[in-house]
């Protein structure tokens, strides 16, 4: 079984009702299928990756079940271990290694793609068309801004995929300004 986006559509919206969350992996998968064409892979796998990731979060939403429960639900569906191992490898406290370069990004867009939203929602138009990747970097600094984003992860998953921070924000930052209707960050008429 090769899923496609349907069918990751599918999985996501049974396990997930939480408006925000399903846009947390409409901007994954944008960011996935951004840096599958930026190094030459399987664009409709990667972004298949980046909407499932955190399927199982509003049911499994503790450490020790999330990401591990969901495992066990793709397995038993027959996903492929590549998808499997991608969502495992997103969560360090799997204590599965990111092997791959699909894995590498997964992990290196997660939390990223929450952080940029929290600093689009905090802007006055409360459009992501008007966040530069400066501002970004500033409201890292800032921590009690998104507190809950682990800021060392954002930088060690630019590192694991082997680019410059600032040119890792401003690509994930693009490829989400590119789906802003659907993230519902296009900002106040």
């Amino acid at each position: 079984m090769e899923p496609n986006r349907e069918q990751a559509m599918k999985l996501l919206t049974e396990f997930t009702r939480n408006e925000s969350l399903i846009k947390h992996a409409l901007a994954a998968e944008a960011a996935m299928r951004a840096y599958a064409r930026h190094f030459g892979q399987d664009e409709e796998k990667w972004g298949v990756a980046g909407l499932i990731h955190d399927f199982d979060y509003e049911i499994y939403p503790t450490l020790g079940e999330h990401v591990v429960e969901g495992a066990k639900i793709l397995r038993q569906r027959g996903w492929p271990e590549e998808m499997v191992r991608a969502m495992e490898s997103h969560a360090d406290y799997t204590g599965v290694s990111r092997d791959s370069l699909m894995e590498r990004a997964l992990f290196a867009v997660d939390e990223l793609v929450g952080f940029i939203t929290a600093v689009a929602l905090v802007r006055p138009t409360k459009s992501i068309m008007d966040v530069e990747p400066s501002s970004v970097r500033k409201k890292m600094k800032d921590k009690a801004f998104a507190r809950s984003v682990r800021r060392e992860d954002i930088v060690k998953g630019a590192e694991e995929l082997g680019l410059p921070l600032d040119e890792h924000i401003a690509f994930v930052l693009a490829a989400m300004q590119g789906i802003a209707r659907e993230l519902g960050l296009e900002g106040c008429s």
